[in-house]
């Protein structure tokens, strides 16, 4: 659910409430990763290509309607980006599993999830939460989820699958670009935020 400012300003005021419509959303999402996930990796490609399309199109749904009846909560916060993250994984691991994709893609998209969970302690000692999403990471999430259905058609044989092999690594490639991008952004405001408790301190 896009509750963050995407221009990687301030996140939008967000309640603490947890049964909101948003939310229901985002959790069926999440519940429907392991289905996913069979789907995926036991080459049912059409139904998993139907899960991974529902799935967007909630991830865009929960978002308008946050934003536009002011549903926005905390909890939202962390369930959408948590569900969009599982959804690139179980993707990813599932693809290099049946050799679609080589585990080298998985190692560098997983190590810059890896490297935004590590700053989470730093930020929680100085006060802060999880920073808004920027444009950056969001762009190169669609791109990643725009990319696996590409990649499994793929598998048709002829020009079908020609041209979604094209595609489909061009913007595989193109949203892993993003999704570090957006990482180093995130790692300038984590070492801003230090910088900036510290000042105070060496002035006391």
């Amino acid at each position: 659910m896009s509750t963050h400012s995407e221009d990687g300003g301030a996140p939008s005021a967000a309640s603490s409430r947890i049964w909101t419509l948003p939310n229901v959303i985002s959790g069926l999402r999440l519940l429907l990763v392991p289905v996913f996930g069979v789907l995926i990796f036991t080459g049912r490609d059409a139904a998993a290509l139907v899960v991974l399309v529902l799935a967007g199109a909630s991830d865009w749904f929960d978002g308008v309607i946050a934003r536009r009846f002011n549903q926005m909560s905390r909890l939202g916060q962390l369930l959408d980006p948590a569900a969009d993250r599982l959804y690139i994984f179980v993707s990813l691991v599932g693809l290099a599993w049946r050799e679609l994709v080589p585990w080298w893609l998985v190692a560098v998209i997983a190590a810059r999830d890896v490297v935004l969970a590590a700053m989470l302690p730093i930020l929680d000692r100085h006060g802060y939460g999880p920073l808004p999403v920027h444009l950056a990471g969001k762009t190169g999430t669609f791109a990643l989820m725009y990319a696996f259905p590409l990649l499994l058609l793929a598998n048709v044989p002829g020009a079908v699958g020609t041209v979604a092999w094209t595609f489909g690594w061009a913007s595989a490639l193109w949203g892993m670009g993003l999704y570090w991008f957006a990482a180093v952004l995130y790692l300038e405001q984590v070492v801003r935020i230090v910088r900036q408790d510290r000042r105070p301190a060496q002035l006391r």
